[in-house]
């Protein structure tokens, strides 16, 4: 069983400069045990607080690479889990792409950045983005029943999802909010580091 602190390590990993309520969110645990196992992470010097947000420290950093083998033996060796891990990468590669359309639009030959002033050609690719995330919703469902917090993507997936398709762009991918883009590579990062695999660029 995953303890709380190292669930407060991998979350600090994944979410990367969170603040306190967005690695709370991500977490999951109560209130009470949240403060305490925060408090005695940063005694330990497992992490740093600046300027209200979190990070490893390097010790904190080999500790919970450490941990990963030893609570995700079970996920790792599970066919069912692994199997929908390969089809969400190729559904990633696929995202990968509407995100370079969204970011980018053709221009006289050349690829230039996107002021969203098209707003038919920005309601293409959320539209194309709703269809992936039809296609993946099944996987998601999948590796959630047999890793429960995954829930938490599941949930913000479909919020940014949402607040896109209701006009506000800015939920597709700025990564300054918890974006569709941004809650997706989160997701790629967790699973990555529980079935010990890297991100290939």
């Amino acid at each position: 069983m995953v303890t709380p602190i190292h669930a407060i390590m991998h979350s600090t990993a994944v979410k990367k400069n969170a603040d306190r309520n967005m690695l709370a969110s991500h977490v999951g645990l109560s209130e009470e045990v949240f403060s305490k196992v925060l408090s005695d992470a940063l005694v330990t010097e497992r992490l740093v607080e600046i300027e209200g947000r979190y990070l490893l420290t390097p010790s904190g950093q080999m500790i919970v690479h450490s941990e990963y083998s030893r609570f995700y033996a079970h996920i790792r060796t599970d066919q069912t889990f692994v199997d929908a891990y390969k089809k969400f990468e190729y559904i990633n590669t696929d995202l990968k792409l509407l995100i370079t359309q969204w970011q980018t639009v053709e221009l006289a030959d050349k690829l230039i950045s996107n002021d969203h002033s098209d707003a038919d050609y920005d309601n293409q690719i959320i539209d194309k983005i709703g269809n992936l995330h039809e296609r993946y919703q099944p996987i998601l469902e999948i590796m959630t029943t047999l890793l429960p917090r995954l829930s938490f993507y599941q949930d913000k997936l479909m919020e940014a999802l949402e607040k896109a398709e209701d006009g506000e762009v800015q939920w597709v991918s700025d990564a300054r909010l918890e974006s569709y883009h941004t809650i997706w590579f989160e997701m790629h990062e967790d699973l990555l580091r529980v079935l010990g695999r890297v991100r290939e660029e």
